[in-house]
């Protein structure tokens, strides 16, 4: 069973697309499907469509309807990543790669931990 692993991305460059210090204002997300042995089925680009009226619930709503099993990020508020939490998806905290193909690779040989309440941001 594949996974959709998506990433708050700057750019429009599929993996090696500069990654978003903070997941609401990415002006895109990369998605990546990865088959279990790790294989790359696929890579889509989807325009972020932002918190509009419904704040980040919104923003998390976003990420959802995208088929998301995991979400990595450098950053995130307290809010959103609490909906994500009750949604059951997993969100990873990942600061020290710069593109997605770096941070996948990560994810991948179990390099990233899941990101906590209290290295959310406190600015949300």
């Amino acid at each position: 069973m594949s996974k959709r692993i998506v990433f708050p991305t700057n750019e429009h460059h599929g993996l090696l697309s500069k990654r978003d210090a903070h997941f609401g204002r990415a002006n895109f997300y990369t998605v990546v499907e990865v088959a279990e042995n790790g294989h790359i089925e696929d890579v889509v680009v989807v325009k972020n469509e932002g918190h509009k009226e419904s704040g980040c619930g919104g923003a998390v709503e976003n990420i959802c309807v995208l088929g998301a099993d995991a979400l990595i990020v450098s950053g995130i508020g307290g809010s959103p990543l609490q909906g994500f939490v009750q949604r059951g998806l997993a969100v990873y905290h990942d600061t020290t790669s710069f593109n997605v193909h770096q941070s996948l690779q990560a994810y991948l040989e179990n390099r990233l931990s899941l990101m906590q309440p209290d290295m959310s941001c406190s600015h949300h």
